[in-house]
């Protein structure tokens, strides 16, 4: 069997459903080979930047590698950016990328770049197929470094004269990653230091989800009733009402639970990944860590590690949950929870909404009473991103995707494709920027010709709002930020999907609710955002 067919089967073998990417020359036979999987569905996007966007999201709410494809050079650069936010975000993915082959790496040659080097830096694992024989090995570890703890992104160079090469069909195995708990010592260190504290502080990270230790946090904290926050990426643990729930911290500005957070004697880190928002901007204080994650913990100044629980979330919650743990029932000082309900705009404003303002708060809260607990609401990068953080509360975990890491714009629409891909049966809407809207907008045709429905909030106020926030504040005004827009419902239509305007809060809840009707359809809203 020739190279590119066995690659395939261990596609198959690792429960691939889709491969998103653009053909090149150098991976025409992979191609070909897809085109006889009866498993594999070949994604042919507008631009590969867009495929590994999809596989990023498809990964974190599958809970398996999303895989992405792209030929060598320009393919392998427009896919490098993708790949380094899953990396980041901590999603699983797998890059198979192709290669000039072997005889012209050694001399200057067309479209040839090193893409181990250039991968390098932004994958957990970046290797080229150096033997043909090695490819089923060189797949199972692709896919198996990408679903350990912290997951990550995996390159797979594949050189084109390998692929039509054959050798055997043989597919490794696919054995359960090993799980690990804390031994019966480090839980009783754990137990002893919460027991022993006041004023216990909760901080959740992505790690959470990412173990599906949902259940057993949600315990651990209704015994503890210890106040608790959320990073951007874990938001949904607790529901809004909560009595617990301190909503969102990792602002760079007007972070308004850290005052709460400095009250505290201890605080216990639940999978918080540093890539979110580093400890020197939430514990200057140097407050003692309680570190529980699938990792050891990366110890500084400003997270100095009493204790750590280190394995599996999950089972270790399962364990610790069955001790003995007093109660530590606290509030911090000057009415933080209503300070943070009126700074973060998180309770719906009573006016008439003929009366307030289309600001991107009241949007999101049209969005909060439309919402099932199962929709899946997706960010793009900007300022709205830091007004969906603060405002916007999630009826469940791991159903708002917010990109923290990397942070690169243009990641909500083709997001929007891998999410539907990965959930065919929950709602899904994404939430962008004009200007990371027109970033990857070609992915709405892959949306359309693949039959999907989800809906497009396009926030239009022609501006990189953040960056000019930022520039007002350090200069007095800002350059370089301001854009003219298409109209976007013409462009809708262009693309054949439902396309409508909003200029009011009253429009906007009018066409949102229209849209909940068209639940068959792409929908696109563009929303003129009223400062």
């Amino acid at each position: 069997m020739k190279v590119s067919d066995v690659i395939v089967k261990c596609l198959e073998n690792e429960g691939v459903e889709y491969v998103f990417g653009i053909v090149g020359k150098e991976i025409l036979d992979l191609a070909d080979s897809l085109s006889k999987s009866e498993k594999i569905q070949f994604v042919n996007v507008r631009h590969e930047q867009g495929a590994a966007f999809m596989a990023d999201v498809y990964g974190r709410l599958s809970n398996k590698a999303g895989v992405c494809l792209s030929t060598l050079g320009p393919g392998a650069t427009n896919l490098l950016t993708g790949v380094a936010s899953a990396q980041l975000d901590h999603s699983p993915l797998v890059a198979l990328i192709g290669q000039a082959g072997v005889e012209r790496h050694h001399k200057e040659s067309h479209q040839y770049l090193d893409i181990v080097k250039l991968f390098e830096p932004v994958t957990k694992w970046c290797t080229q197929a150096k033997d043909a024989q090695t490819v089923p090995a060189i797949i199972r570890k692709a896919f198996r470094m990408a679903m350990m703890e912290k997951w990550g992104a995996v390159a797979i160079a594949l050189p084109e004269n390998f692929s039509s090469q054959t050798i055997p069909n043989k597919p490794l195995p696919v054995n359960p990653l090993p799980e690990s708990v804390p031994v019966r010592e480090a839980i009783n260190v754990a137990i002893t230091l919460i027991n022993n504290s006041t004023r216990p502080f909760i901080l959740l990270g992505n790690g959470v989800m990412r173990q599906h230790a949902i259940p057993e946090i949600q315990a651990f904290i209704n015994t503890l009733q210890a106040p608790v926050t959320h990073s951007f990426m874990a938001k949904g643990v607790l529901n809004k009402e909560h009595p617990c729930n301190y909503f969102t911290f990792g602002f760079s500005e007007k972070d308004e639970v850290i005052p709460g957070i400095n009250e505290a004697d201890l605080l216990i880190v639940i999978g918080f990944d540093f890539v979110e928002k580093l400890p020197k901007d939430w514990n200057q204080t140097k407050i003692p860590v309680l570190h529980m994650d699938a990792l050891p913990a990366e110890t500084n100044d400003y997270y100095p590690v009493e204790s750590e629980l280190v394995g599996n979330i999950k089972k270790t919650f399962q364990l610790l949950n069955k001790c003995e743990l007093s109660a530590k029932p606290w509030e911090p000082a000057g009415n933080l929870k209503e300070k943070l309900l009126t700074a973060y705009k998180i309770n719906k404003n009573q006016e008439k909404p003929a009366n307030l303002p289309l600001s991107i708060e009241n949007l999101l809260h049209c969005i909060e009473d439309v919402t099932a607990e199962n929709s899946i609401v997706i960010s793009d990068v900007g300022a709205h991103k830091v007004s969906i953080a603060r405002t916007f509360q999630p009826k469940k975990a791991n159903r708002l995707i917010i990109s923290n890491g990397l942070a690169s714009m243009g990641i909500a629409i083709p997001g929007a494709v891998g999410a539907k891909l990965a959930c065919p049966n929950e709602p899904v809407i994404c939430i962008t920027g004009d200007g990371g809207a027109l970033m990857n907008v070609a992915e709405i045709e892959t949306a359309a010709r693949l039959g999907l429905s989800f809906i497009i909030i396009v926030l239009n106020d022609s501006v990189l709002k953040l960056e000019q926030q930022q520039m007002d504040k350090l200069f007095g005004e800002s350059y370089g930020v301001t854009f003219q827009n298409p109209d976007f419902t013409q462009l809708a239509d262009a693309f054949g999907i439902v396309g409508m305007q909003a200029k009011t809060i009253t429009e906007f809840q009018t066409v949102l609710q229209k849209s909940q009707q068209n639940s068959d359809k792409i929908v696109l809203i563009e929303a003129f955002l009223q400062n």
